[in-house]
């Protein structure tokens, strides 16, 4: 019988001992394996943006990160922020979405879907059941990918729209996560002391992360938009 209860990355690392501390699951390095397999099919860039998408992932599930964020709100944070702001656009520009959103229900869902798994108690619940995590991670990454492929899809209005709009809601999540005065994550009340930092501050480093790595696949990713509908004005 599998055992569904407690962290899928195992029990919280020290700080002497967290980059030992890698995933060996088979089962989600042979699906891995055969996601990276499946992108051969593909051409271009989007092959190419496939298999550093699969690569992300690999990071973000099999290496120590995933252990460390048992530890440390901060990192689970950019365990997210890979997820859904690295690994999301690079899956949609692989794999479009057979049936695409409209741009403001995908940016609703991405945005709503973030916002629960970061209340404390679905968070809580997350970490303490194997099931509720994969349903955190699966939700997090299919709508960001939806909403990433909203963006590739839009009109440069439409797709800037989405983008700050989308950049300010990760901002506003940051801002709550920075100057919130107690810890509100019982998770990691007690999982950050080895690491010299409190749970409060770890809260801030994580809504720092927010704001500025969360931000910069907006920006870039806004930049790009920018420049082509430049190139398109330029040569019209």
């Amino acid at each position: 019988m599998i055992d569904i209860f407690g962290s899928y990355c195992g029990s919280a690392p020290t700080a002497a001992s967290w980059m030992g501390r890698w995933n060996s699951d088979p089962v989600l390095i042979l699906a891995l394996l055969g996601a990276a397999a499946a992108m051969i099919r593909l051409r271009g860039h989007a092959r190419h943006a496939g298999w550093v998408a699969i690569g992300v992932l690999a990071i973000v599930f099999l290496s120590p990160l995933c252990a460390l964020s048992v530890a440390l709100f901060s990192a689970r944070t950019l365990h997210h922020l890979l997820l859904i702001g690295v690994a999301a656009p690079l899956l949609a520009v692989a794999v479009p979405v057979r049936t695409p959103l409209p741009p403001m229900v995908a940016l609703a869902l991405s945005t709503i879907t973030l916002w629960f798994w970061h209340l404390p108690a679905a968070y809580d619940a997350a970490l303490s059941n194997k099931l509720l995590y994969w349903a955190m991670q699966a939700s997090l990454l299919a709508t960001a990918w939806t909403y990433w492929d909203a963006v590739r899809r839009a009109d440069p209005p439409v797709a800037l729209t989405l983008i700050a709009t989308g950049a300010a809601q990760m901002g506003m999540l940051g801002a709550i996560l920075t100057f919130v005065a107690q810890p509100i994550y019982a998770s990691h009340l007690a999982t950050t002391v080895s690491f010299g930092i409190g749970p409060v501050v770890d809260q801030q480093l994580a809504g720092l992360a927010m704001w500025v790595i969360g931000l910069i696949p907006y920006a870039v990713i806004g930049a790009l938009v920018a420049r082509a509908t430049w190139r398109r004005m330029a040569l019209a």
